[in-house]
C-alpha cells in the first residue's frame, strides 16, 4: 500500500507525528483484508470482532510532508485465536517504521471466537499468507 504525508499529520517541526503511524498501520491491516477477501465489515456482519491485544512499535526515521510511504504488511503469527501482523514502512527503499499488532477474534458478546470453526476459509487464507511472509 502506498501513502503520502499529509500536512495535517505532520508536527510543528515538520515530522509525521508518531501517533499516525499507528493508524497507517490500520489502514494497511483493513487494505490487506479487504484484497486477501475478508473485510471487517464482513466479518463484523458475521458476528465476529477483531480487537487490538497489543501494538509494537520501532519509529526508524521521521516521515515529513509529502514522502511517500510504502507499507507493507503480513501475517506473522496465527493459531486460530489471535494473529499477529507485521508491519514496514519505507519512503525511497528505506525503512523508516517496523512494528507489530495483535488481535484477537471475539464474538458480539466478547467470547473469544474459534476460527477454525467459524471461519476455516479465512484461516485458509490466513495461513497461505503466513508462508510467504517475512519479518520486515
Amino acid at each position: 500500500m502506498k501513502r503520502k504525508v499529509q500536512y495535517y499529520e505532520t508536527d510543528m517541526m515538520g515530522v509525521v507525528h508518531h501517533a499516525n503511524y499507528i493508524h497507517w498501520m490500520e489502514e494497511a491491516r483493513i487494505d490487506f483484508m479487504d484484497r486477501m477477501g475478508f473485510p471487517y465489515k464482513r466479518m463484523e456482519a458475521e458476528g465476529v470482532l477483531s480487537p487490538v491485544k497489543s501494538i509494537q512499535v520501532n519509529y526508524l526515521k521521521p516521515c515529513t510532508f509529502g514522502d511517500e510511504v510504502d507499507i507493507t504488511v503480513g501475517v506473522k503469527e496465527f493459531n486460530g485465536v489471535v494473529i499477529t501482523m507485521m508491519y514496514d514502512m519505507r519512503v525511497n527503499g528505506e525503512p523508516v517504521f517496523s512494528g507489530t499488532s495483535e488481535h484477537v477474534f471475539l464474538d458480539q458478546e466478547g467470547r473469544f471466537v474459534r476460527m477454525r470453526r467459524v471461519m476455516p476459509e479465512f484461516c485458509r487464507a490466513v495461513e497461505d499468507r503466513i508462508e510467504k511472509a517475512s519479518e520486515p
